[in-house]
């Protein structure tokens, strides 16, 4: 029996997200309602049926298009990075909503055949969204078309497995460096060491950086003693010394690190990078992880603390006055 591309669709979107409905016939009119309704009666659509409510689009979407919807499932939702829904739903963040939905909404009706590799998508948002085709599926801004061509009576709705977001709603919502540093367990004394020496305002704005971030494993691998001394406040030059050495005013990515390369920091030392069995290390450190990307550079984590040829000399100084001390009282 031949099957009509839509009904291939309807039949393969209802195996997919276990839609039901009542009636052979209810599948048979599905193409002629709008694509709000088209949403409304898609369990799992419910999730963006409740956000184009809450930005007023309802009545826009039904209007006479033609529109393409790119329509992320529940499950795309509730993917987004904690917090990010519930912030969007807030009636205070209505114009960041709309933002979103209309960044998935193209005025105009365009089928999955349409849909060409590199393709640029005008949204009515006013931002573009860019169409690849990865073997043989269509991908836009990397979701996945997974059914596509589900057609409405003002246009037609190809489903997607993510929420994809406008650059402006990109960089509204991506974390600063320090951000990133304080939600990461493992950087909690490289965050309590930026907040004594009075960095944070400075890694919190525009940089661009690239930040070397020891772990706390790291800090407590110090000579004894020395993790202490830096967060007397009396030695907060010398703290700020040392985390300003981490520090390269630029955003470099683990990709654009060479063996042998000088990288200038903000402490105004160069910090030596070598690639040593495929991994980068930075003054001996080892990138454990790499290109971990803030809204104003990167991070890359590692294994050890670097210290400045000044702070190296002032501790070694340090020492031998304490070891010529202990041999005074021999």
């Amino acid at each position: 029996m031949n099957i009509s591309k839509i009904t291939k669709s309807v039949f393969a979107f209802m195996l997919a997200f276990g839609v039901t409905t009542t009636t052979q016939a209810q599948y048979d009119t599905m193409n002629k309602k709008d694509v709000v309704d088209l949403a409304v009666e898609t369990e799992a659509l419910s999730t963006l049926v409740t956000a184009v409510q809450a930005a007023d689009l309802a009545e826009t979407l039904k209007g006479d298009g033609p529109f393409t919807v790119f329509a992320p499932t529940n499950e795309a939702f509730n993917s987004l990075p904690d917090g990010v829904l519930e912030m969007l739903l807030q009636p205070e963040n209505k114009d960041k909503l709309a933002a979103v939905l209309t960044y998935h909404v193209v005025p105009a009706k365009v089928m999955s055949g349409d849909l060409s590799d590199d393709m640029k998508a005008q949204t009515v948002e006013g931002s573009e969204a860019t169409i690849n085709i990865v073997d043989g599926m269509a991908k836009v801004d990397g979701a996945t078309v997974a059914i596509a061509d589900i057609e409405a009576s003002n246009g037609v709705v190809h489903v997607i497995d993510q929420v994809i977001l406008p650059p402006s709603i990109k960089e509204a919502l991506a974390k600063d460096i320090v951000d990133l540093a304080v939600e990461t367990e493992e950087l909690s004394t490289l965050v309590t060491a930026v907040q004594a020496a009075d960095l944070v305002e400075t890694l919190k704005s525009d940089g661009p950086f690239t930040v070397f971030a020891p772990t706390s494993e790291a800090f407590n691998a110090l000579p004894e003693g020395v993790l202490e001394m830096l967060l007397q406040p009396e030695n907060k030059d010398k703290l700020t010394a040392v985390l300003a050495y981490h520090v390269v005013p630029a955003k470099v990515m683990s990709g654009d690190l060479t063996d042998d390369m000088k990288a200038p920091t903000l402490e105004g030392s160069e910090a030596t990078i070598t690639i040593v069995d495929g991994m980068a290390k930075v003054d001996g450190a080892t990138v454990a992880i790499a290109d971990i990307e803030a809204s104003n550079g990167v991070v890359h984590v590692i294994d050890q603390v670097i210290l400045p040829p000044s702070i190296k000399e002032a501790l070694s100084a340090a020492e031998t006055s304490k070891d010529e001390m202990d041999g005074g009282y021999n």
